[in-house]
């Protein structure tokens, strides 16, 4: 090669080589010019962000414990005897913790996993728009406003004793849906109102109801509404009534327009007779579900039976928070629970419950509780499909242990 060719194709190739740097040099200078400018803007959002507009909160509940009981059931002049005993409590083993996060003064997402009954569920999972005061309009999953109990007192340290009352928790569903809720003062009363519309329940092959589906099995929504009234000044007492209504069948199904109506009514009583603070707390629910055919999984046969379910309990508890030392943290406890499912169903009961307990207060959220049970359940099930089986006796001690973290 002629040294003069190889000195031009050098010098060719150091321009280029140079016009592709400088070009590469510019687009970086340019991409970290942006770079910066985004930093900045970042910077001054955070620097001129209002302290506490957004926190993030972990907080939730524990409970566990031991459980030791003896059921006897006498079937056809035959009665079988069987012990049993858990620690920790199968029944009532739970830990809950509850994410909240807030931004600003308007907006709070709520979730709530638990790990019970060795596995994994949601308690529920919401957001909360505070629009105005008195008035707080949520979505997503949500416990509905159907008596007080479920969602209000459920929890292992605020329930006073061990166990939930039959059938009043279950009855009140966890759905998906949008809901409405607030309060105002009425002169020296005060009323609260709560609605909520959801996808609803569904209607099973034996009567029973399932809910807490994301998708809705018919066309229609649930309605479900609680309206509260606190009679006095000091807020001691209060009463309530709800309803639930909607379409329960299947779209499509020759039960499509089956509905189920519920009804609820509610009563609690806190007040403090120095030394002794009274808590008095009450619910009944009714559940009423149109009369369709069933079909009976053995034989195929039809058959079909008056769908009404009913659930009360009365709890009273009682504790000298007045007293000094020791005996302050005491505390007293006993409920009647009633619980009849369908009669010549497959799964009709007549159900009642007494339970009393002894708890000591470790703190205001921190409770040590001895609870003990009997149960006395007589099948109303169908003798002529086979789905009678007697009379079950059950006495059970709880000891447990329950925290709000």
């Amino acid at each position: 090669m002629k040294p003069g060719k190889s000195f031009s194709r050098k010098f060719v190739c150091a321009i280029v080589f140079l016009t592709h740097t400088s070009f590469a040099l510019a687009q970086q200078t340019s991409v970290d010019s942006s770079i910066l400018e985004r930093l900045n803007e970042l910077e001054k959002k955070a620097s001129n962000s209002k302290q506490g507009e957004d926190q993030v909160l972990i907080a939730g509940l524990a409970t566990i414990g031991f459980a030791s009981f003896k059921s006897t059931n006498t079937f056809n002049g035959t009665t079988s005897v069987s012990k049993e005993n858990s620690f920790p409590d199968a029944d009532n083993f739970e830990l809950s913790p509850m994410f909240l996060w807030r931004h600003g003064k308007k907006f709070l997402v709520e979730f709530e996993p638990s790990f019970n009954n060795n596995g994994l569920s949601v308690n529920w999972a919401d957001v909360s728009w505070f629009a105005a005061p008195g008035l707080i309009v949520r979505a997503g999953y949500l416990v509905l406003p159907f008596g007080t109990y479920a969602k209000r007192e459920a929890s292992g340290w605020i329930n006073k004793l061990a166990t939930d009352p039959m059938g009043v928790a279950d009855m009140t569903p966890t759905d998906y849906g949008v809901e409405v809720e607030g309060g105002l003062p009425l002169g020296s009363m005060k009323i609260n109102y709560d609605l909520a519309l959801s996808n609803g329940n569904q209607l099973l092959q034996d009567g029973t109801l399932t809910n807490g589906n994301i998708s809705d099995n018919n066309h229609n929504k649930t309605i479900t509404g609680r309206f509260g009234i606190l009679p006095f000044s000091n807020s001691s007492l209060e009463l309530g009534v709800s309803g639930m209504f909607g379409k329960v069948g299947d779209q499509g199904s020759d039960i499509q327009n089956t509905m189920s109506k519920s009804y609820a009514f509610d009563f609690n009583y806190v007040k403090l007779f120095n030394p002794l603070l009274i808590n008095i707390k009450a619910q009944y629910n009714i559940q009423n579900i149109d009369k369709v055919d069933y079909v009976n999984s053995p034989d195929s046969s039809i058959y079909t039976f008056e769908n009404h379910t009913k659930a009360y309990f009365v709890q009273g508890s009682l504790r000298p928070t007045g007293a000094s030392g020791f005996i302050k943290n005491v505390e007293l406890a006993g409920r009647y629970t009633l619980f009849n499912t369908p009669a010549n169903s497959s799964f009709g009961s007549d159900q009642h419950t007494v339970t009393i307990g002894l708890n000591y207060w470790l703190s205001w959220r921190a409770v040590f509780k001895i609870t003990y049970e009997t149960y006395k359940a007589n099948s109303t099930a169908s003798k002529d499909l086979g789905y009678y089986n007697g009379i079950t006796n059950t006495n059970t001690l709880f000891i447990h242990f329950a925290i709000q973290l």
